[in-house]
């Protein structure tokens, strides 16, 4: 995500200073800033499902991914001649873009001894952060320009794309339906992401009997999984219906890094403007501070060549089931 399109905010130069990520430690904590890093992952539906990497040390990360495998050949007789082959690997690049998010509090607010700020300003932050991050690698919305392709433009691409038809089952587990274009790419299904009107589809599945197919525990709830491949529903407002109901695939081939230099820091002074330029809040009159928050990762999809598809233009480890016209 492209943080300028976030509101800006504006500090002018004031008699008082601004309160740095130094003068609030006592406010933010090291530990606390850790909890922000692995509560955003627990948000964000994608990187909960994804592979996380080593920590990014610099802007760029290049990671070499199998691209040509070694081929066998029988040896014809005793004095048959043995031939070579070749096997290479190609470098996919990892780039970190930032992503922020401006929390501004009322100073009253502050000023209540027995408040804990980070109660309440936690859950947000994670919501805003897991928001973008599963928004951008799913449907590339608002992605930045360096990030590679989001899932449902690669799977399209490679034609793993299944529309919805008359028949659910079919249209996910049959022979041409979400799961098999996964495994035609050579890849086994870890896990299924859809938006949480599949709920409702997915409860109405009767088998022949005329029972349902996912049944409800009355401790548990209803078990969503698939060919025994968990399911999640992200609820956090990032999944788009419109391009997808459900995307599938083996998420171990979906790998991010964090570049670890986040910051937080505390402005007592200045403004907030929307991105069209008006003031969102004035900190100084409207007796507020605001609170802000940034961190950097990026995120790839290395798709190694394997023996059922050595067309990487028609390999991908995701398909995606769309709504019928």
């Amino acid at each position: 995500m492209n943080n300028r399109k976030l509101m800006d905010l504006h500090i002018f130069e004031t008699d008082a200073t601004a309160i740095d990520r130094t003068g609030a430690d006592a406010l933010i904590p090291v530990q606390e800033s850790n909890e922000i890093i692995q509560g955003i992952i627990a948000q964000s539906a994608v990187l909960s499902r994804g592979r996380r990497l080593q920590n990014m040390t610099s802007r760029q990360y290049r990671m070499p991914v199998l691209d040509m495998l070694p081929i066998a050949y029988f040896v014809n007789g005793d004095t048959g001649q043995k031939k070579t082959t070749n096997q290479a690997w190609d470098k996919k690049v990892i780039t970190a873009e930032e992503i922020a998010v401006i929390v501004p509090i009322p100073e009253a607010v502050l000023d209540d001894a027995e408040y804990d700020i980070w109660a309440e300003v936690r859950p947000r932050i994670q919501e805003a952060f897991g928001k973008k991050i599963d928004g951008a690698i799913l449907f590339g919305a608002e992605k930045p320009s360096s990030w590679r392709d989001d899932i449902v433009k690669t799977a399209t691409a490679a034609g793993s794309v299944v529309t919805l038809g008359s028949d659910l089952y079919t249209s996910i587990m049959g022979e041409d339906g979400v799961i098999a274009k996964v495994e035609d790419s050579g890849y086994f299904v870890n896990g299924h992401m859809a938006d949480i009107s599949m709920r409702a589809k997915l409860r109405g599945l009767k088998d022949t009997t005329g029972q349902p197919i996912f049944r409800s525990d009355m401790q548990t709830g209803t078990n969503y999984t698939l060919d025994g491949a968990p399911m999640n529903f992200p609820n956090n407002g990032s999944f788009d219906k419109s391009k997808a109901l459900m995307v599938s695939g083996d998420f171990s081939q979906l790998v991010y890094s964090i570049r670890q230099d986040m910051t937080y820091k505390l402005f007592t002074e200045g403004v907030v403007q929307n991105t069209d330029g008006t003031i969102a809040y004035n900190l100084m009159q409207n007796d507020m501070v605001a609170l802000r928050a940034v961190m950097r990762l990026g995120w790839e999809i290395p798709n190694p060549i394997n023996a059922l598809k050595t067309d990487k233009s028609k390999r991908c480890p995701f398909a995606y089931l769309k709504a019928g016209v």
